[in-house]
């Protein structure tokens, strides 16, 4: 037990360790106030962007996800039956629409992209790279998922407070037109989903260009793409690599800087909404789901990493950049990740004494 909790700790913790630095910059001055918001810029536009295209760009092989289709199919499903759940959820825990969003983010987007892949890959025991590959491939199908719906999620609560508030927008119609328009808008030119979007393109291509047989040093005879950027551009490859390796440190760093416990109080019945759907209940539901459904040893990995993860850091950022409650999106990063060391012990431990998988 000792051995499943430490591992959780390590898992978590590191996360709440660069949160604090955050935090002891701002308290002691070291940074000015006014350094963090630009953090938020910085990850949400460069960095964030950068880690998403190099997640995406490493899948191996994008037909992979067609023969995992059930696991993958499984994992839209339920993403989606949970964004419904929140939408519903947000509606009525609170009737400022710049929280409503933040809220509905919650209930469905995990930390898959920082955290999520690694603790699939330590849950994986044994040889059997399968968990691994899993874990992969559905980083490139729920990352773009969930910025997609966070997109939305961020914008329909604030557009229709703005056309409510409007007097000349009485047509419904033209409403509802506008207000689509928009949210396509900002899907097509958020940051983070270019980033996948360019990813999976040059997975794409990637896949299409043939193979190439070499000699090594040792006369072993190797198969190759005839043209990768890793291969064939490094520079371009080296230059993305430490942006996107710095992506989740800057990211935590402002977050941490831009943390105020004295916002607690006021915030409190979200927070304990907020993270009570993120880290209890979705993972409970989904991984029971998921049980049911016949998936054990080879799934469970990624799944608990899909589920059981801390909302996504990238909410905070994202929250700012589009005008919704960016404090309580920090607050319920911080919150979400400190529960979760307790959530994911208790889920492990569970998943271990039924057999699906030993730590």
């Amino acid at each position: 037990m000792l051995v499943k909790f430490l591992f959780t700790c390590n898992a978590v913790f590191p996360i709440i360790i660069v949160i604090a630095t955050g935090y002891f910059l701002k308290r002691i001055k070291l940074l000015p106030q006014n350094f963090f918001p630009m953090l938020n810029k910085l990850s949400f536009r460069c960095c964030l962007p950068c880690l998403l295209f190099y997640n995406v760009y490493n899948v191996e092989n994008i037909f992979d996800i067609a023969e995992y289709s059930s696991v993958v199919l499984f994992a839209i499903a339920s993403i989606l039956i949970f964004y419904a759940v929140g939408f519903f959820v947000s509606v009525f825990a609170t009737k400022d629409p710049k929280q409503k969003g933040v809220l509905l983010q919650a209930s469905y987007r995990s930390n898959y992209a920082i955290i999520g892949i690694s603790l699939a890959t330590s849950l994986c025991v044994g040889k059997d790279q399968t968990p691994v590959i899993i874990a992969s491939i559905l980083s490139s199908v729920s990352i773009p998922l969930f910025n997609v719906l966070a997109t939305i999620a961020l914008t329909i609560f604030v557009e229709e407070s703005d056309e409510a508030s409007d007097e000349k927008s009485n047509n419904k119609i033209k409403s509802f037109f506008s207000m689509s328009v928009s949210i396509f808008k900002k899907i097509c030119t958020n940051p983070l989903i270019l980033g996948v979007f360019i990813g999976i393109v040059v997975l794409v291509i990637r896949n299409f260009i043939p193979n190439v047989e070499f000699c090594d040093v040792d006369g072993t005879v190797k198969i190759r793409k005839l043209f990768t950027i890793k291969q064939n551009l490094p520079f371009v490859y080296k230059s993305i690599q430490p942006l996107a390796s710095a992506a989740s440190t800057i990211a935590l760093i402002a977050l941490g800087g831009n943390f105020e416990f004295t916002a607690v109080a006021k915030l409190k019945k979200q927070i304990i909404i907020g993270t009570f759907t993120r880290v209890v209940l979705c993972p409970a539901v989904c991984l029971v789901a998921a049980y049911k459904f016949g998936f054990r040893s080879l799934e469970f990995p990624a799944l608990i990493a899909l589920y059981g993860t801390p909302i996504a850091v990238s909410s905070v950022p994202m929250a700012s950049e589009m005008g919704n409650d960016a404090e309580l999106a920090g607050q319920l990063v911080v919150w979400t990740t400190l529960a979760s060391a307790f959530t994911l012990f208790i889920t492990i431990f569970v998943c271990s004494a039924l057999g699906i998988f030993n730590v």
